[in-house]
């Protein structure tokens, strides 16, 4: 391995360890680290490319119509035998139309989206898994993000990241190859306040609602503009690359709802992919929203809703509000 010139043997604490050190929840912490478990193997798999075989391969449809690859299904069976080791009661996942029951007695839900950005499969892009965690009720998944009490996601690309919150703060994790487990990198997190970078797709912008394009023409106007200052635009075509980003430098994410036949909410799923951005950067302290109320604060009407979705760094987010908030 190609080593830097400053560059140390890490012995940073495991994940494993300080999961078992967090008083209180000790039940979620399983579940946690049972899916960085089953993505560590996954991360495996996406390093070897297409060596193997095509991961990009079309093999079916999910709920919503997108293509199924390859990947998308073998993570999401990897996932639900992980979880039903771990005792999980609920599954919802983006690849299966229907909540599945693991273990009828368990007291923790749980709602994921195994890969996230699967329309970048094989080609090198940053990937990620979304996910959520929720005491068991009658309600199953159909309660608003307030009800969750931890979440997280892993990023991945030239390193694998997971970031993750048991409700005291956003801490992040690092894959350590050479040792074969997650390393704490960083604890209570805070999310930069404002920065010039955001992630949006301009080509959709003739479809907007006119406070979301006022504020995109505003952007892209730079200092010269009513905003008088410059800014830099990102788009990787995966959420958790943009938010893996953002809460590390700071920034903006948006993909509004449009006029486009099917993109009238969005495109982003509500339950398990909004709500976990939602809850940690909310522990982080940054903002999630509809573009109306706070991400946490909606009612899911079905399991696999769309939502319009905009979150960052909290003076970005405060800012586009304001734009939404004109009259049209």
């Amino acid at each position: 391995m190609l080593r830097l010139p400053d560059d140390r043997d890490s012995n940073a604490e495991t994940l494993r360890t300080f999961l078992d050190r967090q008083p209180g929840n000790g039940a979620a912490a399983s579940v946690i680290m049972a899916l960085a478990d089953c993505t560590a193997s996954i991360a495996e798999r996406l390093a070897l490319g297409s060596l193997p075989g095509d991961p990009g391969a079309v093999v079916g449809t999910n709920e919503s119509g997108d293509r199924q690859k390859a990947l998308d299904v073998a993570a999401h069976l990897h996932v639900v035998e992980g979880l039903r080791s771990a005792g999980v009661r609920l599954l919802l996942s983006e690849e299966a139309e229907d909540v599945l029951t693991l273990n009828p007695e368990g007291s923790l839900d749980v709602a994921i989206d195994p890969i996230d950005g699967s329309g970048s499969i094989g080609t090198g892009a940053p990937l990620g898994t979304l996910f959520s965690i929720l005491p068991a009720s009658e309600e199953g998944f159909l309660r608003t993000g307030r009800n969750v009490i931890a979440a997280g996601y892993v990023s991945f690309g030239h390193s694998v990241d997971l970031g993750f919150s048991l409700g005291d703060g956003l801490h992040l994790a690092v894959f350590d190859r050479t040792a074969g487990e997650y390393r704490m990198w960083l604890e209570n997190h805070r999310v930069p306040e404002k920065a010039r970078t955001l992630a949006f797709n301009a080509s959709n912008m003739r479809h907007w609602p006119s406070g979301i394009r006022r504020f995109s023409e505003d952007v892209l106007a730079g200092s010269e503009g009513p905003l008088g200052e410059n800014f830099n635009m990102r788009w990787l075509a995966a959420a958790v690359g943009e938010f893996h980003r953002i809460l590390l430098q700071g920034g903006l994410f948006f993909y509004p709802g449009d006029r486009r036949p099917g993109f009238e909410s969005g495109r982003l799923r509500l339950i398990y992919e909004a709500v976990p951005i939602a809850f940690l950067i909310e522990q982080g302290g940054g903002q999630a929203t509809d573009g109306i109320r706070p991400i946490l604060d909606r009612m899911p009407g079905s399991l696999h809703e769309n939502v319009p979705l905009i979150f960052g760094s909290s003076e970005n987010v405060g800012l586009i509000a304001t734009y939404l908030a004109e009259p049209s």
